[in-house]
């Protein structure tokens, strides 16, 4: 597998890089180091400041490529560096088309003087514009030893289908946990009372076949993802929860104490570029790490 890991020095990117090592690589994995010298924020101060900063820059670059490098330093895994200039995320998105990168890795730094919970506006950038997989990793990334878990959501789609595929490809180790999780959509419809005297036993009667057929394809969906699943990972689990999507992912990334999510960018609606609702509030506000695919026929 080709990784593309963005670092910027801080430890965020050290933590992307530490949660990394804990992967079961091989000599046919490559990870490619990338750092990207901001290009100016202000182009028009100019002068001897501007060329200060850049030549600053470039002095920092190599010891920020050689911290991050070295965390990964005895993996299996062939490991190069990458410096270059320009608007990081732009930059990072290029890298990554360029090289046929499989996987983006970031941390997330967070809104600075807000809290971590909030996704930085270069990972947005990233997640919302990448056609690649992009893998947020989020503090705290390292915990106790043991197998990794990850809550892979499933609705049976193309998007969750890439998911699975990428998920097969990253090399995780075989003992890590699967659980694969179908959320069913309350078929409750929030109708007022007013409009509905002498409807109650019609309405239970049709939600009670909606709840059916929807039992028997989430049953369908997650025997068949975990079939598929069995031949990478030793141990899948699958679970069935009714609700708001993002409310129930992630409930269950708590439930399970997930190291990771992994679900796709969005179900079967969504304008192309952009993150899916469910994608988008999974990635801005779970505890863990998250893994966002996109279908492989989409790009920006």
């Amino acid at each position: 597998m080709k990784i593309l890991l963005a670092t910027d020095g801080s430890e965020y990117s050290a933590g992307a890089a530490r949660f990394l090592a804990r992967f079961d690589f091989s000599q046919a994995d490559e990870i490619a180091v990338l750092h990207v010298i901001p290009g100016l924020p202000f182009p028009h101060s100019g002068g001897p400041y501007s060329a200060a900063l850049m030549q600053l820059g470039e002095e920092l670059a190599p010891r920020i490529i050689d911290a991050t490098a070295g965390i990964l330093k005895g993996l299996s895994a062939n490991v190069s560096t990458v410096v270059t200039t320009g608007h990081p995320a732009e930059a990072i998105l290029n890298v990554a088309a360029q090289a046929g990168s499989d996987l983006i890795v970031m941390g997330n730094r967070g809104m600075k003087a807000i809290g971590s919970l909030l996704l930085g506006s270069m990972t947005r950038a990233v997640a919302i514009n990448s056609s690649q997989a992009v893998l947020v990793v989020k503090p705290p990334q390292e915990k106790p030893d043991g197998p990794l878990k990850v809550l892979f959501a499933t609705d049976g789609s193309e998007c969750a289908r890439e998911t699975e595929r990428v998920l097969s490809m990253i090399p995780f180790h075989p003992d890590t946990n699967v659980t694969a999780a179908y959320v069913s959509l309350s078929t409750y419809m929030d109708i007022p009372d007013r409009f509905c005297p002498g409807l109650d036993e019609r309405l239970k009667k049709i939600m009670a076949g909606m709840k059916e057929a929807e039992t028997k394809h989430a049953e369908k969906v997650l025997e068949q993802a975990r079939t598929r699943l069995m031949d990478r990972f030793q141990k899948v689990t699958v679970l069935i929860k009714n609700g708001d999507p993002s409310e129930q992912i992630l409930q269950a990334a708590q439930e399970k104490q997930a190291d990771v999510v992994a679900l796709g960018s969005r179900g079967m609606r969504g304008v192309s570029g952009m993150l899916g609702s469910v994608a988008r509030n999974v990635l801005a506000h779970a505890d863990c790490s998250v893994l966002i695919c996109k279908r492989r026929e989409e790009t920006v």
